[in-house]
């Protein structure tokens, strides 16, 4: 019968098997269930999946792909261009300009109709151009998955493309292949695989056929090998379990299709803000229109009336400013190593209360350094970081030489000697060519000031025993070319080591008494801290032994001693948390590694929730998270900062309980694992130099330094476009609101319009253009990172600010209302006395710009020059304002006309009142 393993929703776990009615050309029987292929046998797996290690007959070959389909994952459709264009007009706000536009050409004003659909067009197309496509990130899983795969069938070795592979092909894996598929382990030799783009795990895993428990966690289970992580080390053969949309990388690419992508906090203000003001600008109209004709002014004057009122009132700047200022704050970023793929991310980082930060590359180095060692009974520490060698070694916190200390030297050469890997230098720094770990053993010796390629030299190796998973050990022997004896350096586990030494070498180098004892404290001490520890040992034989074996080194060694290391925190990192915790932003670990290393690196940054370091920090790991229930797991994504050995769909788990609680999150991450929540968050930051090319498409944001650092100067960056933001709707609100009630009030009134429907789009236009605009290159103000996130339950605009809004909108009607019918008193024409109401509401929101720089200080604490776009801006506009005010055809176009030199002193004023009451409003305010 023929068999498929199909995924289930737990990682991994094979649910079923469909099977067929008849036996497979082979023979063999295929009806028994199977649960987890890596808590079986392999031999029950290749049973199951109706192979054997001859591989599939060509024929059943062919069956099976016609029937499971081939090793690709399932493209979804597209939304088409078209619709996802349309959709860019389906915005409150846009509602409102082409309703303007309507207005306009109703009113045969084709010029100012023009205008606004162009910045309805504008608009839309940068909208068009940065939206997140949603199945970018399947096409970037799809295109990983497009290599060679190395195949046995009929009992022949073929290489075949990867899509033509199916459930119970035996594939063969070396060095340097990419796993083409889920993979049972069947046979390995000295197999290491990087699954850190799946898993997070920092190192390469050693793998081994042995079956697991049934509940082993993703990254723990070493008899698996899955599609498109790197074979770094051995050969291996495996039965395929999984292909396409039934591997862990098809789960994943159904996580990121089904991750529910959020408005971003910006967004939903703005679409909430944008309803209310059109009913209020409706509700206006409609009164107005009422109003008038029940006082007997006929229909079309109050149409016409009312139009004027709509046109008035709607911000048509608005959607253009928020672009702008959006855009340029991306360009601010970009400076600062943050690429913004979509324009709003840019504000959403400086509303975010959460980030949620991957460990490795982002908050360390993601180059291990040792920092402990044991050598002679004594304890040493390494200073430095990463894969540079400058450094020392230092013992009681002073540096000392290791000629001077025979037992450490001879440690460190066991590190040189029994090592891979090679230490280079380019011109970006220093980097290791090989294993990070035997990296660091070679960084070590160089801070003790031995040189790495000249031992090298003088003992030349003459056999090897390569690491092996099963025995956990590498050893290597060496010849000085002396008649002296020949000399054996092994280095591995310390459970493997120990038990094999007789002996070990004291301070001065002389044999020693071996206490397993203070070994094991030494080695207790060193693993809370999170250190990765390695035990060194060598044995002498003849100088006619030129080849070993594992029987060689079962026991008789001498013990030389023990180096721990870590991936350690960047220093820049620490300080970025420390700054972000003091801006009200909590941080949190989610990382694939182990419980302890995280809760060590927890530790040193200061992840305790307090911006300290502690001694322990609480962790919880994926297994823990899996049984817990919803209202747990928000508790416990909220009360917890470190998340270990977490799979992709916890890490979404996560975010979506973290979102639940109304937290703004930021997620960060580099592997194919992290896309799902790298999706789901309100931003997700993804690393430009690690990262793969599915997170990068997943993300809002990429870091083009994976550094942590880069985020919290992006957050900074994201609150300054904020305040710009909520400075440039403050400032133009009132003028749209003294239009409308200007209109209102000649209604009510009875007498003619002060201002024209076509100078209503004047005022607007190149106000918002030449002076709101201007807002957008305020410099960030003092003490913005120790404010706490803007509460994302709050409207975009707060009490004090709409009270604000509703001041200057009366004192601009009371302004300009008033200069008019002064105007018209003292012998002014219409034309005048609109001329001068138009300057009034200029000149008035000039003066309120300088007032808006800053909505709690004074524009003299800012520096009255700080922002040269701002002073351009008013210089061009009160040029433009003459020009309206005394250029014959544009006194034709806006039916406007001279004013004499009188007249502006009133004009000034009134903008002077503005500035001077809106100081006083501030510093009454104060708290």
């Amino acid at each position: 019968m023929k068999a498929v393993l199909h995924q289930g929703k737990k990682p991994g776990v094979i649910m079923e098997i469909s099977t067929g009615g008849s036996a497979t050309p082979d023979g063999q029987e295929t009806e028994t269930p199977l649960a987890s292929p890596h808590a079986v046998p392999g031999e029950t797996v290749l049973h199951t999946l109706g192979s054997s290690l001859h591989g599939l007959s060509c024929s059943e070959a062919t069956a099976r792909l016609e029937r499971y389909g081939s090793n690709a994952l399932t493209p979804l459709k597209k939304e088409g261009a078209l619709l996802r264009l349309l959709r860019q007009f389906h915005q409150p706000l846009i509602y409102i300009l082409l309703a303007s536009v309507l207005i306009t050409a109703l009113l045969q004003e084709w010029v100012d109709a023009s205008v606004i659909l162009g910045v309805v067009l504008v608009n839309t197309l940068i909208g068009f151009i940065q939206e997140a496509k949603a199945l970018q990130a399947i096409e970037a899983l799809a295109r990983e998955m497009t290599t060679t795969a190395t195949v046995i069938r009929e009992g022949e070795k073929n290489s075949i493309p990867a899509t033509e592979l199916v459930p119970g092909d035996i594939v063969l894996l070396k060095s340097g292949d990419r796993v083409p598929a889920d993979l049972r382990l069947l046979r390995i030799h000295d197999l290491q695989i990087d699954e850190s783009a799946l898993t997070g795990e920092s190192i390469p895993v050693g793998k081994n056929t042995t079956p697991e428990e049934a509940d082993t966690v993703l990254a723990d289970r070493q008899n698996m090998a899955y599609s498109t992580t790197l074979v770094t080390h051995g050969t291996g053969l495996g039965v395929v379990i999984g292909t396409g949309d039934s591997t862990e990388l098809g789960r994943i690419s159904e996580l990121i299709s089904s991750a529910e992508v959020l408005a971003t906090p910006l967004t939903r203000k703005i679409n909430r803000f944008s309803h209310r003001l059109l009913y209020v600008i409706l509700a206006m109209a409609a009164a107005t229109f009422l109003v008038g004709t029940l006082r007997g002014e006929s229909w079309f004057n109050m149409f016409m009336a009312s139009v004027a009122l709509a046109v008035g009132a709607i911000p048509e700047g608005l959607p253009a400013a928020v672009t702008i200022t959006l855009a340029i704050g991306v360009g601010r970023m970009a400076r600062r190593n943050a690429i913004i793929r979509h324009l709003p991310a840019v504000e959403t980082l400086g509303s975010t209360t959460i980030i949620c930060s991957d460990k490795t590359g982002t908050l360390t180095q993601n180059q291990m350094t040792v920092q402990q060692l044991l050598a002679g009974g004594e304890r040493f520490q390494a200073n430095g970081l990463g894969y540079d060698p400058r450094g020392a070694i230092l013992q009681d916190g002073r540096p000392i030489a290791a000629t001077d200390h025979p037992a450490l030297k001879e440690l460190l050469l066991a590190g040189v000697l029994c090592n891979d890997s090679r230490l280079k230098k380019s011109d970006n720094g220093w980097y290791i060519e090989g294993d990070p770990t035997e990296g660091a053993l070679l960084v070590a010796a160089c801070k003790a000031g031995l040189n790495p390629r000249q031992l090298q030299i003088e003992w030349p190796r003459l056999d090897a025993i390569p690491f092996a998973a099963q025995y956990q050990y590498m050893a290597t022997l060496h010849d000085r070319g002396t008649a002296r004896k020949r000399r054996v350096y092994i280095k591995g586990s310390v459970e493997k080591l120990l038990p094999r030494c007789m002996t070990a070498l004291g301070t001065a180098g002389e044999p020693a008494e071996l206490d397993i004892g203070v070994i094991e404290d030494h080695l207790q001490e060193m693993t809370t801290e999170g250190l990765r520890v390695l035990a060194f040992a060598q044995i002498d034989f003849p100088a006619e032994i030129d080849a070993i074996c594992h029987e060689n080194i079962e026991t008789g060694l001498t013990f030389l001693g023990l180096q721990g290391m870590i991936d350690p925190p960047r220093p820049e990192a620490v300080t970025a948390v420390h700054a972000c915790q003091a801006a009200g932003i909590h941080v949190k670990m989610i990382t694939g590694d182990h419980p302890g290393t995280a809760a060590a690196i927890a530790s040193q940054i200061g992840l305790d929730g307090a911006g300290k370091k502690s001694d322990k920090v609480p962790v919880i790991n994926g297994a823990a998270l899996a049984n817990l229930s919803e209202q747990e797991l928000m508790d416990t994504a909220t009360n917890t900062v470190v998340f270990a050995r977490v799979a992709p769909e916890q890490k979404l788990r996560l975010v979506e309980a973290l979102q639940q609680r109304g937290n703004i999150v930021a997620m960060t991450g580099d592997g194919v694992n992290d896309a799902p929540a790298l999706r789901r968050a309100d931003i997700g930051v993804a690393m430009g130099v690690t990262g793969t090319e599915v997170a990068r498409e997943a993300a809002d944001m990429i870091l083009t330094d994976d550094n942590f650092s880069s985020i919290e100067a992006a957050v900074e960056e994201g609150r300054g476009v904020y305040d710009n933001l909520i400075k440039f709707i403050t400032w133009t609100l009132p003028t749209n609101l003294g239009e409308g009630l200007v209109i209102m009030a000649a209604v009510l009134g009875g007498v003619a319009l002060p201002i024209l429907p076509v100078q209503i789009l004047w005022i607007n236009m190149t106000t918002a253009v030449l002076l709101g605009l201007m807002l957008a290159f305020e410099p960030k103000e003092p003490g913005i990172m120790q404010r706490p996130p803007h509460d994302p339950r709050r409207p975009i605009l707060s009490r004090r600010l709409l009270q604000r809004i509703g001041l200057v909108g009366v004192l601009l009607l009371a302004g300009s209302f008033g200069l008019f019918e002064w105007a018209l008193s003292h012998g002014a024409s219409e034309a005048e006395a609109r001329t001068i109401a138009v300057n009034v509401f200029v000149c008035g929101e000039l003066f309120y710009l300088f007032n808006c720089r800053s909505l709690t200080r004074s524009m003299f604490s800012l520096g009255l020059f700080s922002n040269h776009w701002l002073i351009g801006g008013v210089i061009i506009m009160t040029g433009l304002q003459l020009l309206f005010t005394y250029a014959p055809f544009m006194n034709r176009i806006f039916y406007s006309a001279p004013v004499d030199l009188f007249s502006w002193i009133p004009i000034v004023a009134v903008g002077a009142v503005i500035y001077t009451v809106v100081g006083i409003e501030k510093w009454l305010q104060k708290d």
